[in-house]
C-alpha cells in the first residue's frame, strides 16, 4: 500500500511531513480488505497509530456532507488527546477540516463554543465528552467514524460507563476503530458489543515486550532503590528518561532526591494542575529537564520523541502495566531501555510477571561508580574530540590560555568543568548473600542498638495488632511511640522492644498501672529474657503450621464475618477479657 490512493490534500500533508511510505500499522488499516470495516487493532505505542486511523477514516469524513462532527476520537488522558489533536491538525489542515479538543482541566465554556463552530473532528477524554453529550453540546448524529485510542488503558482507568454512554449515542452505521496495546477479555467484550464483523489486526506482538526495547531487571537491597535509580540515570545518561512510581508520595520523595543530587528533573502526578503538567512536559521537550518522575496514570499519553530510558522504580502491578510503562520508549523504530529495580526479596514475583508477558529480561546488578566513571570517560572523550566549528573569540581565548598554561593543565581544567555538571554516582551494596545479611543487621532505628524485650499477655488469639498494642503499651508504661521498637505478635502472647536505658523505669510503671478492675490494665506485661525466640522454638517442635492452628468454634472470633466466624467481645483490639470463677482470664 502507498499513500497514492488517499485524497490529494492528505497526500500533500504527508509529503510535507516527510512520510515516504506507511508504517506497518498504517498500511494494514488502509489496505483494501480494511476499507469500510470496523477494525480491532493491536499495535505498540509509537507505531504511527494516530496517522493510521487518520488516513483510514480520511476518505469517509472528507466525503461526508454534514455540519455535525463526522469523526470522534476518545483517548484516556489529556496529554494523549492533545497529542492526537496536533497530529490530526496537520494531517487534515489541507482538507479544511476543523478539530475541537475536549479534555478535563480545560475551560468547558470555550470547548462548547468550539463545538458550536461545526468541527469535523472531535478529540477528547471520556469524562469531558460525556459531560458535553449530557448537556446537549455534543451532537453525535452525523458521525461516520469513532476511534477508541489505547482502549485497554481507558478500561483500566474506570471509564467503561462513560465509553458505553458515548458509544450508545452514536449512529449504528458508523465505523468503529478500536486500538489497544494489549487485548484482555474486557477489550474483546467491548468489541463484541460495539463492533460488527470487525477485522482484527495484530501488529508488533501484543503478547510480548516491544522488539525495540531492551528489558533489564536490576536486583538491589530494599534500602538501596533510590541509589540504584541514581546510578542507572548516570550510567545511561539518556537524552530523556522517565521514572515510574506507584504513588504521589513516592513521586514527591524521588523528585526531591534527584533534584538534590543535581539532576534536571520534573514531576508528574495527580496532585499537579494542568498548567504544571504542561510546563513539566515542555521542559522535557525543550531539554531543560532530562528526567521525569511520574505515576502510571499521570504518564499515560506522554509522547517524548527523545525518551530512551524507562525506569520502573516501583514494580508494576501486572504485566500489562509493565508493557504500558515500557512502551513510552522504543517508539517508531528507535531503541530504548526499560530497567526494573527489583528488591531481591521480590525477584520471584517479577520473574513470574516477565514470564506471563513473554518478556526476556536481562538480570543484572546496579551500575557501580567504577562502571559509571568508565562510561563517563568514553562519553567525554567522544564529546571533546567531535569535530566542531569554533568561533573566532573562542580561538583567541584558547591562544591566550596556551600562553599561560600547559596544554595538560588546560585539558584537565576542561575535564573538571565537564565533570562538575554530573551528579555523583552512589556506592552500592554488593549483591551477595553475605552483604544482604549485613545490610539487614545494620538497618535499625537510631536509639535501638541496645534493647530489652518485654512480653504482653495477648496474641493473635485475642486479635492483637500493633496499632492496638502501641497506645496500650504507651499508656501503661508512660512512654511514647518513639520509645517502642520492633513488635512481634505470637499466638497467645506478643513481644516488643524498649531501649535499655528506659527499661527499668518502664517495668516499674507497668507494674504500678496494672489494675484488676479494667480489662486492658489487667493484661500482664513483664520483661522477657528470651524475647520471641522462645515461641519460635516451640513452633518448630510442633512442626510446620501446628503452632497457629486452632479449631473453628461457631460464635467465637475464629473467622471473619461472612465466613462463619463472629467476632467476640473485644475483637479488633487486645484484651477481650471476661470474668470466670472470680478471676479474669482471656476468653
Amino acid at each position: 500500500m502507498s499513500f497514492e490512493t488517499l485524497p490529494p490534500a492528505i497526500q500533500a500533508a504527508l509529503s510535507e511531513r516527510g512520510y515516504s511510505e506507511p508504517t506497518p500499522v498504517q498500511a494494514a488499516t488502509s489496505a483494501p480488505d480494511a476499507a469500510g470495516r470496523d477494525l480491532l487493532v493491536s499495535a505498540q505505542t509509537g507505531s504511527g497509530k494516530t496517522v493510521a486511523f487518520g488516513i483510514a477514516l480520511a476518505p469517509d469524513i472528507i466525503a461526508a456532507d454534514s455540519r455535525a462532527p463526522r469523526m470522534l476520537v476518545i483517548a484516556p488522558t489529556r496529554e494523549l488527546a492533545m497529542q492526537v489533536s496536533r497530529e490530526l491538525g496537520w494531517l487534515y489542515a489541507g482538507a479544511g477540516l476543523r478539530i475541537a479538543t475536549c479534555v478535563g482541566g480545560m475551560d468547558a465554556s470555550k470547548e462548547r463554543r468550539a463545538l458550536r463552530a461545526d468541527p469535523a473532528v472531535v478529540v477528547g477524554t471520556p469524562g469531558r465528552l460525556r459531560d458535553h453529550l449530557e448537556r446537549g453540546a455534543l451532537d453525535l448524529a452525523g458521525l461516520v467514524g469513532v476511534v477508541l485510542d489505547e482502549a485497554d488503558e481507558m478500561l483500566d482507568m474506570g471509564f467503561r460507563e462513560d465509553l458505553e454512554e458515548i458509544l450508545d449515542a452514536t449512529p449504528k452505521s458508523r465505523r468503529t476503530l478500536l486500538f489497544s496495546a494489549t487485548m484482555p477479555r474486557a477489550i474483546e467484550r467491548l468489541a463484541e458489543r460495539y463492533q460488527s464483523n470487525a477485522l482484527r489486526l495484530s501488529l508488533g506482538g501484543q503478547d510480548r515486550g516491544h522488539g525495540d526495547i531492551a528489558y533489564q531487571a536490576i536486583t538491589v537491597a530494599p534500602s538501596e532503590i533510590e541509589n540504584a535509580v541514581v546510578n542507572l540515570l548516570r550510567f545511561h545518561e539518556a537524552e530523556s528518561a522517565i521514572c515510574f512510581c506507584a504513588t504521589r508520595e513516592s513521586v514527591r520523595r524521588l523528585h526531591s532526591t534527584l533534584q538534590n543530587r543535581g539532576f534536571a528533573v520534573v514531576a508528574l502526578s495527580g496532585e499537579h494542575s494542568q498548567s504544571e503538567r504542561n510546563q513539566a512536559l515542555q521542559a522535557m521537550r525543550d531539554r531543560r529537564a532530562r528526567v521525569c518522575v511520574a505515576t502510571d496514570v499521570a504518564a499515560r499519553g506522554i509522547d517524548l520523541p527523545t525518551l530512551s530510558l524507562v525506569i520502573h522504580v516501583e514494580i508494576p502491578r501486572d504485566a500489562e502495566t509493565l508493557q504500558h510503562r515500557s512502551g513510552r520508549t522504543g517508539r517508531a523504530g528507535k531503541k530504548g531501555i526499560a530497567a526494573m529495580v527489583v528488591p531481591y526479596n521480590r525477584r520471584k514475583r517479577v520473574d513470574s510477571m516477565l514470564r506471563r508477558a513473554k518478556i526476556d529480561a536481562e538480570w543484572r546488578d546496579a551500575p557501580t561508580p567504577a562502571a559509571i566513571r568508565k562510561k563517563d570517560r568514553a562519553r567525554l572523550l567522544e564529546k571533546l574530540t567531535a569535530p566542531v566549528e569554533h568561533e573566532k573569540d573562542d580561538r583567541a581565548i584558547a591562544a591566550e590560555l596556551m600562553e599561560k598554561m600547559a596544554p595538560q593543565d588546560i585539558a584537565a581544567a576542561l575535564v573538571r568543568a565537564h565533570r562538575a555538571k554530573m551528579p555523583s554516582p552512589e556506592e552500592m551494596l554488593a549483591n551477595t548473600p553475605e552483604a544482604r545479611d549485613k545490610d539487614k543487621a545494620d538497618r535499625h532505628r537510631p536509639g535501638f542498638e541496645d534493647v530489652v524485650w518485654f512480653k504482653i499477655g495477648v496474641g493473635r488469639r485475642h486479635n492483637a495488632e500493633p496499632r492496638w498494642l502501641l497506645p496500650l503499651i504507651c499508656r501503661r508504661g508512660h512512654i511514647t511511640r518513639n520509645e517502642i521498637g520492633a513488635i512481634r505478635i505470637g499466638q497467645n502472647e506478643s513481644w516488643f522492644q524498649v531501649p535499655r536505658n528506659v527499661a527499668s523505669q518502664f517495668a516499674e510503671t507497668v507494674a504500678r498501672t496494672a489494675s484488676p478492675d479494667d480489662d486492658q490494665d489487667a493484661i500482664p506485661i513483664e520483661q522477657s529474657d528470651e524475647g520471641p525466640r522462645m515461641e519460635a522454638r516451640a513452633n518448630r517442635k510442633q512442626g510446620p503450621g501446628k503452632a497457629h492452628a486452632k479449631p473453628f468454634r461457631k460464635g467465637h472470633g475464629s473467622g471473619p464475618r461472612g465466613q462463619g466466624g463472629k467476632p467476640h467481645r473485644g475483637a479488633g483490639k487486645p484484651g477481650g477479657f471476661k470474668k470466670k470463677g472470680g478471676k479474669r482470664k482471656p476468653d
